[in-house]
């Protein structure tokens, strides 16, 4: 009979050369990632008391013999960008005789690729994994495992963030909702996690707070939510004045960031309590200011609205956009990289990952280029620092590159001149209303600072660099820590962008 008394919990590597690793300006903030499995953290609360639980994160330490040699069963979890380093976790694990369950969004979506998984576990785990751990005690369990159904937020536990090396990260992250209300084709977060969005009541998060409060936790805060205003009514009523509540009792001790989509600027309201209740930042799936193209992939919410100045009311309300954008869509015009870089410096969106459209397994698109023929592989899930999609484009592969290098090569130029104009622009726009810690500047972000000025004044884009923080200091001295992270944030986009544009075509 299996024993279960040590379970060993493993986050794979995600590649640290893309865009979304922000590997370079972690170095220069002392940490190791940018935000903790939360998948896994909430997970090791599902598991009986009696078991003793470790979570490994391969992006802040290393997995070692004696951690396999320690572990009764490793439980693997992973997103498709990580697939190669699982990969190597299941080899070493099968080479030492540790047997495997393997779950998450990529085992989900690709079963397949996890046929040296000793077990699988399929969908979303809440209200199957109890009778799964009883079942392998028993040596009962199945092999391949599928949720029948989606469960409410109400069966998850408060994450086990008492496991995290919380040091090692940027910031924390906690759960308000899963699934989306809209049906892009190239997304599978809808596919996976459902289209009528699942929300946890508001005392469930204020009690995840509590508990990062408790441990000590004073930094920001990601809500993972896909989007996080899925249900604008329970966001608006329930839970942003429980967070402006909790966050004014407890001196403001977190600032938060989120997704959403770009109907949020419709609602003024939503705005202003957002910003209320600590809200600094936004991340936005602008896609493409192409209105057929939007529409050839089901994106019907932006063109609703003109998204030019939809960016500028929410930035306006002093929120950040952070945006991401496709190229490579079947109704792309023959200008769409030109289009793509007037909009960015349009809006002055700093924050701007541009990458080519991929199909990944599941989604509507892929079954549709699959059923035409056009598949040429399967995704990694990278699409910001590559320079070719997994199908057959309309376009010319090597126009589409081509066009994908200049829009790189001009929103995060050689001298980073027009990064910091953006960066200049946004700052103008939202000085007044954006969020202000209570506490001031933390004596590690004046190390930061110190930092940034000793490292970064002496690169390519050093002088645009002190021209953007003396232009924020005398216009705008309040947001001068902010300007400082903008910095930070930059040197990323410029060492990934060098990066980018010296590797050859493929």
């Amino acid at each position: 009979m299996p024993k279960l008394e040590n379970a060993l919990l493993v986050y794979p590597q995600i590649p640290k050369d893309t865009y979304w690793s922000y590997s370079y300006s972690l170095k220069l903030i002392q940490k190791k990632s940018a935000m903790p499995p939360l998948g896994l953290a909430t997970l090791a609360a599902l598991f009986p008391a009696d078991v003793n639980v470790r979570i490994i994160d391969l992006n802040i330490e290393p997995l070692e013999d004696k951690d396999l040699d320690w572990a009764d069963a490793v439980f693997l979890s992973a997103m498709i960008v990580q697939k190669d380093s699982a990969m190597e976790v299941l080899a070493r694990c099968k080479d030492r005789g540790v047997p495997v369950v393997a779950g998450g969004p990529y085992p989900t979506a690709t079963p397949e690729d996890m046929a040296d998984a000793d077990y699988l576990i399929q969908g979303e785990a809440e209200e199957v994994f109890t009778d799964f751990i009883e079942a392998f005690r028993r040596d009962e369990a199945p092999a391949r495992l599928a949720a029948p159904k989606k469960p409410p937020m109400s069966a998850s536990p408060i994450p086990r963030f008492d496991l995290l090396n919380r040091r090692a990260y940027a910031s924390m992250s906690v759960q308000y909702s899963r699934g989306c209300p809209f049906k892009c084709d190239f997304c599978n977060v809808w596919k996976l996690y459902g289209n009528r969005p699942r929300l946890k009541s508001a005392s469930q998060v204020l009690a995840e707070m509590d508990y990062l409060y408790e441990l000590g936790w004073r930094d920001s805060v990601f809500i993972v939510d896909d989007n996080f205003i899925g249900n604008k009514g329970k966001v608006k009523k329930e839970l942003l004045p429980a967070l402006i509540a909790w966050q004014k009792e407890h001196g403001y001790p977190f600032t938060f960031f989120t997704e959403a989509s770009i109907n949020l600027a419709e609602d003024d309201r939503l705005l202003t309590d957002m910003k209320e209740a600590g809200f600094t930042q936004v991340f936005i799936g602008i896609e493409t200011p192409s209105a057929e193209s939007l529409a050839e992939v089901g994106k019907k919410q932006n063109p609703k609205s003109d998204m030019v100045k939809a960016v500028k009311k929410i930035q306006e309300h002093g929120l950040e956009v952070m945006a991401g954008f496709i190229l490579g869509f079947d109704s792309d015009p023959e200008d769409a990289a030109e289009r793509q870089i007037q909009f960015i410096q349009k809006t002055a969106i700093p924050r701007a990952m541009v990458g080519l459209l991929i199909a990944l397994p599941g989604t509507e698109l892929y079954n549709r280029l699959e059923a035409e023929g056009r598949i040429l592989g399967k995704a990694d899930g990278n699409n910001t620092h590559c320079t070719a999609s997994n199908f057959l484009t309309r376009q010319p592969r090597e126009r589409l590159a081509e066009g994908y290098r200049r829009v790189l090569a001009t929103i995060y130029d050689y001298n980073l001149k027009n990064y910091f104009e953006r960066c200049s622009r946004l700052i103008d726009s939202s000085a007044k209303k954006a969020f202000t810690k209570k506490n001031g500047v933390s004596r590690e972000e004046f190390r930061t600072f110190l930092r940034s000025l000793t490292r970064q004044l002496f690169t390519p884009y050093g002088f645009q660099y002190f021209r953007f923080l003396a232009r924020t200091l005398v216009k705008h001295p309040k947001s001068f820590a902010e300007a400082v992270k903008f910095g930070v944030v930059g040197h990323h986009y410029y060492m990934i962008t060098r990066k980018t544009l010296a590797a050859p075509a493929m």
